[in-house]
């Protein structure tokens, strides 16, 4: 008489296939979720002066529309949110009447803008009421993670006057800082209660390190804070070269985003092209797509497409 019950083996693979099966229907899945991209940068080198971009390298040459939607073509990429390039100072206000220009414009894709800014500089003031007469302008961005910024910075009385100066005027600051501040980011959202973040790149976790514990516990201080929510974006940057980087790197680092910070509080981000330094903007995307692909699809939609409307405060 045959027997009814399958052997060690065959059982674990039978677990196996059904896992892989389920795992694959849902990254398809995600795949029909529309993605709204919350940091797309666009540069023209012959337009803006960009001091960090390097002479040579992926980077080096200008980057525009036509260029972002050949990278994405085919990957339901519907709508974007601009990032801020750190152009030179003196062309802030020409970079933020362009991209809100763009903004307004239904065959771009782009929805709204975060622009460069200063907080701590004494012409910011005058800066953020020009910014409140753009209607595309939703928040400000200082790149804080560069070397010249000393540790602390972000907690300086003309910096926080500055991010405060921002939530009064209902508009936000994206934070891109070394993941050794994520304490003094901490320190930063209990002082300004009335300016919405958003962090950026998971707070720039580094995949060369090996350890990731203090990383985690920096994420976790700042996740607890209510006036902040992060893009899971970025990081990817962080290795050492082109496609050298592995699921098993960065599983756990947005899994741990997600985990600490919840679904209604994190954004779907590709951080093209700087993200060209890594991988391609579908190896990223897909890869994040995978790593999701066992939570709910209400908690993807909410990743790649909701949550940006709501903390970007989109018109779509």
């Amino acid at each position: 008489m045959p027997t009814q019950q399958m052997d060690r083996r065959g059982f674990v693979a039978t677990a196996s296939t059904f896992i892989t099966t389920a795992t694959i229907q849902a990254s398809r899945g995600s795949s029909m979720i529309p993605v709204i991209d919350t940091h797309q940068h666009l540069w023209d080198i012959k337009k803006f002066k960009l001091p960090w971009l390097p002479s040579d390298g992926v980077l080096a040459k200008s980057y525009n529309l036509q260029d972002f939607k050949q990278q994405t073509a085919g990957l339901n990429v519907v709508n974007t949110v601009y990032m801020e390039v750190d152009v030179d100072p003196s062309q802030q206000l020409e970079e933020a009447v362009l991209v809100n220009g763009l903004s307004s414009d239904p065959s771009t894709g782009m929805k709204a803008a975060v622009v460069s800014g200063r907080p701590g500089s004494d012409k910011f003031p005058n800066y953020v009421n020009e910014l409140a007469k753009l209607p595309g302008i939703r928040g400000v961005r200082q790149v804080l993670h560069v070397p010249t910024t000393p540790p602390g910075y972000c907690l300086s009385d003309s910096f926080v006057r500055g991010i405060r100066l921002l939530g009064s005027k209902d508009l936000s600051f994206d934070l891109c800082v070394k993941n050794g501040e994520l304490g003094n980011v901490a320190v930063l959202l209990d002082s300004c209660p009335d300016t919405r973040f958003i962090l950026d790149h998971c707070g720039n976790p580094d995949l060369k390190d090996k350890d990731h514990s203090s990383w985690k516990r920096g994420l976790e201080a700042v996740a607890k804070r209510k006036n902040v929510v992060c893009k899971v974006s970025g990081f990817l940057a962080s290795a050492p070269g082109r496609g050298q980087w592995t699921m098993e790197q960065v599983t756990p680092i947005i899994n741990h985003t997600l985990d600490v910070f919840g679904p209604d509080r994190v954004m779907f981000a590709g951080d093209w092209p700087v993200v060209l330094l890594a991988a391609s903007y579908a190896e990223w995307l897909d890869a994040v797509r995978q790593v999701v692909s066992t939570r709910s699809e209400e908690e993807r939609r909410k990743l790649f497409h909701d949550n940006a409307i709501r903390h970007y405060r989109l018109k779509i």
